[in-house]
């Protein structure tokens, strides 16, 4: 990992980062209950066609003790490696047991497992890796709701190398990883055996539909720091604020009269929006888009078409952009 400080800038204030960006890793799509679950006890694989639908396990045959809870809270505090046998998935990764604890490797956590939507191909995957031992190390963890995550990725760490990072890294650096993770809600870069996330609002200054669009899995990127929490181990990244954020200047780069060519990012029923430079988008209300009258703006335009608009007004610190193609030949 590489880390630089880079000249700060006066940036609008981010959004505060809500406990909800960090549970959403658990709750859609890479862990989420209930959900189909197939444990074995001989460590057998069972061909994928005989694997039900849903299967609910039992727990281990011992409530988690306390003393439990204190001993694996020791060992993610020392950094210690250990290693455990998949007894089973989920949708989202796979299962583990340690001592009379049931836990949870995230498939974004697997080394060497590749990302594909397909539920047939995924299961399958998963299924293979039943009875391997795994090399991990926990991530998170919380008694109380009786949590308890691990990561083959970070287990890849030197021992104090992702506490390393928590101590090195500052507000305002610029810092190098590779995408593990994409969701709706952000992606997540490896920075060393410890993920930062880009939340979906710090990957353009544009429009962003889902992060698939801006990255893809194994891509290596760099990125900006906007906060470091160490108590919690977890670091808020940037792509955006790498780069001046163009409504900033927008008064002073166009002028209303000026055609301007554009993309169209999408249609609604009020109008289209066009992309004229990358993070600025303007609006060409549904009045604006053609003489006469039609059904709907997607009888006019449509997604990806290339267009050439008349400015009608600028809103820098409104960020509003308003276009016309009735006035722009």
């Amino acid at each position: 990992m590489m880390t630089t400080n880079v000249q700060r800038r006066d940036f609008t204030s981010p959004p505060p980062l809500d406990e909800g960006y960090w549970a959403a890793l658990l709750n859609e799509g890479e862990f989420s209950e209930p959900v189909p679950v197939e444990a074995m006890s001989n460590g057998d694989v069972k061909p994928l066609d005989e694997i039900p639908e849903e299967v609910v396990y039992q727990p281990p045959a011992e409530p988690a003790e306390t003393s439990d809870w204190v001993e694996i809270r020791r060992i993610m505090d020392n950094d210690e490696v250990v290693e455990l046998t998949a007894i089973g998935y989920n949708r989202g990764g796979l299962l583990v047991e340690w001592r009379n604890l049931r836990g949870f490797v995230p498939a974004s956590q697997l080394l060497d497992f590749p990302s594909t939507p397909n539920d047939f191909t995924r299961k399958k995957l998963l299924t293979a890796r039943i009875g391997e031992v795994l090399t991990l190390r926990v991530i998170e963890l919380n008694e109380e709701q009786n949590r308890l995550i691990l990561s083959e990725r970070a287990a890849k760490a030197l021992p104090g190398e992702r506490a390393d990072i928590l101590v090195r890294l500052r507000s305002g650096d610029m810092v190098e990883g590779v995408v593990t993770n994409l969701c709706d809600f952000g992606a997540f870069l490896d920075l060393g055996g410890l993920e930062g996330l880009i939340h979906i609002s710090e990957l353009s200054w544009g429009r962003v539909g889902h992060p698939a669009e801006i990255l893809e899995r194994g891509e290596q990127v760099k990125a900006f720091v906007l906060e470091v929490n160490r108590d919690a181990g977890r670091i808020a990244l940037s792509l955006k604020r790498l780069y001046p954020d163009p409504w900033e200047t927008v008064q002073q780069r166009y002028r209303i009269g000026e055609i301007v060519e554009g993309t169209i990012t999408n249609v609604v029923d009020f109008g289209a929006f066009a992309r004229i430079e990358e993070g600025l988008e303007g609006l060409i209300h549904v009045s604006e888009l053609a003489e006469g009258h039609f059904l709907h703006p997607r009888n006019v335009v449509s997604e990806g078409q290339h267009v050439h608009a008349r400015i009608l007004s600028i809103d820098g610190h409104a960020r509003r952009l308003g276009l016309s193609l009735r006035s722009s030949i």
